[in-house]
């Protein structure tokens, strides 16, 4: 109610409308007591904790856990700024009003909300596309190649906010839509290889920084390859003084990080290298003047204090919005997933529908201070945990640390080299790298996961993330229709002196039993399927309907003409009405029946094949439809089943209305 009447003196809304918003504010927020607080309390879950919040036990781990994650943070917002293709100092913003916010609104204990290079390099993309260094070409040509970088960084840093109030309106909206469910269509194999591939961009973009060349940002289609191309075109103006620096960062902080995984067990904390490395470099570079006197490119102006709230762009909403939604997916995706692995293992529950709501508020409300999209990190979620963190407090702690920095200290990191930052970049991002070593498990484990990873991960690195991620998506639903298609076919025997039955293909033990056959299909039957339903039957017993009926016909046929004759040869002999003599051979042997009043249809099965029985195993059946229905009933009538006896059945077990 506060906030629309706020909105409506703000806008000079007319009156009329002003109370139109009141009355449907109240009419929204009333309900029963019980149910006013259970709303509260799922939207602000730390209502639920923090009245019952145990000082002693949790206060000193979550301090130092809080510590700990606010000194990555410190780095990593700087690096990931660069990513985003805005100034620095905007990755100190986003390290700070969204994970402040996410601890009044999130429900995981343990994910450390912030910058993360994946979602940053989307970001960046963006920004590059809607400000390219053309439009900023201090004659209006691209030959002097003399930009206004203070007029470009200032538009893209309009179009990344832009972007992030867009992607936290979608982010809300699906989460109040109870769409927390929309992260099980990005299988984990594809958000594993679509990772990697974004592992591929990131590293790709930094060599220039660690290089110390200037090449233009490259966006879109094949934009690894012209990268590459770019950088390898300009190695000649490498700044030696740059690449060392950076490859003794690299090499520190690989050390370090090595060192903290091997003794994670007796380590308190882990060895902050990232907040060392800043330091030193910081330090170094601010005594030798490097950016003066060795053209060390340095991080430049960083303001103290915070910058006052602002609106967004709108105008630009039209052109993000594809970006923006595939963000915010991607966004929830990697926090959903983290949320949920330490939710399992610390025993607690995450509710997926009130992460996408908390998400969603931290981009949107973030974005009016200068922030940039932002996620859950791998990296700092693993720190938050191992260091003892056992609620949002420590959350809190770190954002409060950051900050300090961004109000008292900020200015000291202007001499920080950029090729640190880099550094930093591409240490984190071995973790990613790692995620190569699915490739030879999936290959024994499940080929359609496996391409599905090895689309998910070409397609990106190739097309682009953007595309890349449609195209995953895209190629994941049709594994799907593919399962569907293709299903697991088997005959069922019997395992001796059990009432057990396994696919004698698979199964040595498995016996079929004399004269039936068991067949299983692992699907629904629907009218995609259902021909492939009645092919895979025919294969499987060895029996097609259509034979069957034709060979009857022409039994049929002979037997007429054979009774015909024998008629005519003894028309005088005395035979009763009704009786005759057939002699029908089956496995080799002559039976004798006596009766002509025994049906066509014995005589028929006996004379073409020795299955007198087919059971259909609709164990693994989910559903069948109409088309399904009508296809089996079909194969049953041609297979001589009653005609109604099947259909009965399905309807009874409730697999067709």
């Amino acid at each position: 109610f506060i906030f629309f009447l706020s909105y409506s003196r703000v806008q000079k809304i007319k009156s009329y409308d002003t109370f139109i918003l009141i009355v449907i504010s109240l009419l929204f927020f009333s309900c029963s007591s019980e149910k006013a607080k259970s709303v509260v309390f799922g939207f602000l879950p730390i209502l639920t904790w923090l009245p019952s919040y145990p000082l002693k036990q949790y206060l000193f781990g979550d301090i130092v856990s809080g510590i700990s994650t606010g000194v990555m943070q410190l780095p990593q917002g700087l690096a990931y700024a660069m990513l985003a293709a805005v100034p620095p100092v905007f990755g100190l913003y986003s390290s700070f009003y969204p994970v402040l916010l996410y601890t009044f609104f999130g429900t995981s204990k343990h994910i450390s909300i912030g910058t993360f290079a994946v979602i940053s390099l989307m970001i960046g993309g963006v920004a590059v596309r809607e400000a390219p260094d053309s439009m900023f070409a201090v004659n209006g040509t691209n030959a002097s190649q003399v930009v206004d970088f203070e007029a470009r960084d200032a538009r893209r840093v309009e179009v990344v906010v832009a972007l992030t109030t867009l992607v936290g309106i979608i982010q809300l909206v699906l989460g109040l839509l109870r769409f927390g469910f929309l992260a099980i269509y990005l299988t984990e194999p594809l958000v594993r290889g679509f990772t990697t591939a974004a592992a591929v961009h990131v590293s790709v973009s930094q060599i220039k920084y660690l290089l110390g060349v200037h090449t233009a940002r490259f966006n879109g289609p094949l934009s690894v390859v012209y990268s590459l191309d770019a950088v390898f075109r300009n190695i000649a103006s490498t700044n030696v003084v740059t690449l060392i620096i950076g490859l003794v960062c690299t090499v520190f902080l690989y050390i370090i990080k090595d060192l903290n995984e091997r003794f994670k067990k007796k380590l308190p904390i882990p060895i902050p290298g990232e907040i060392i490395v800043v330091i030193v470099s910081t330090g170094i570079s601010y005594g030798m003047v490097m950016s003066e006197n060795y053209g060390v490119e340095v991080v430049g102006k960083i303001p103290t204090g915070l910058l006052p709230p602002k609106i967004p762009d709108f105008s630009v909403f039209p052109n993000l919005f594809p970006d923006a939604f595939a963000i915010s997916v991607v966004g929830f995706s990697i926090a959903i997933s983290l949320a949920k692995t330490f939710a399992l293992k610390h025993g607690y529950s995450v509710d997926g529908n009130q992460e996408l709501i908390a998400l969603g508020l931290c981009n949107f409300m973030s974005s009016f201070f200068h922030t940039f999209v932002v996620t859950a990190s791998m990296s700092r979620s693993l720190v938050q945990e191992s260091t003892g963190g056992h609620t949002e407090i420590a959350g809190l702690l770190a954002s409060i640390l950051v900050l300090l920095v961004v109000v008292a200290i900020g200015f000291v990191f202007q001499p920080l080299p950029t090729t640190v930052l880099a550094a930093i970049i591409m240490v984190n991002l071995l973790g990613m790298f790692k995620q190569l070593k699915d490739i030879p498990a999936l290959w024994r484990t499940s080929k359609i996961e496996l391409a599905i990873w090895l689309v998910s991960f070409f397609a990106s690195v190739l097309l682009g993330l953007d595309y890349g991620l449609v195209v995953a998506m895209g190629f994941a639903i049709l594994t799907v229709i593919y399962r569907t298609q293709c299903p697991k076919n088997a005959l069922l025997g019997q395992i001796p002196d059990t009432g057990l039955y396994f696919d004698v293909d698979e199964y040595e033990e498995a016996e079929e039993c004399s004269g039936i056959k068991i067949f299983q299909s692992n699907t629904s039957i629907y009218f995609a399927n259902s021909d492939l339903y009645v092919s895979a039957l025919k294969a499987k017993t060895g029996i097609d309907p259509a034979k069957l009926l034709a060979g009857r016909k022409s039994q049929i046929k002979y037997a007429k003409r054979d009774n015909g004759e024998r008629k005519a040869v003894n028309h005088c002999s005395s035979v009763k009405k009704n009786a005759v003599m057939d002699h029908v051979y089956t496995n080799g042997q002559m039976n004798e029946n006596h009766t002509e009043s025994d049906s066509e249809d014995d005589f028929f099965l006996q004379r073409l094949t020795p299955i007198h029985t087919i059971i259909l195993d609709f164990t693994p059946v989910n559903f069948i439809d109409s088309v399904g229905a009508k296809c089996i009933k079909s194969v049953s009538q041609q297979l001589l089943f009653p005609k109604k006896t099947l259909e009965d059945r399905l309807v009874r077990s409730g697999l067709i209305h």
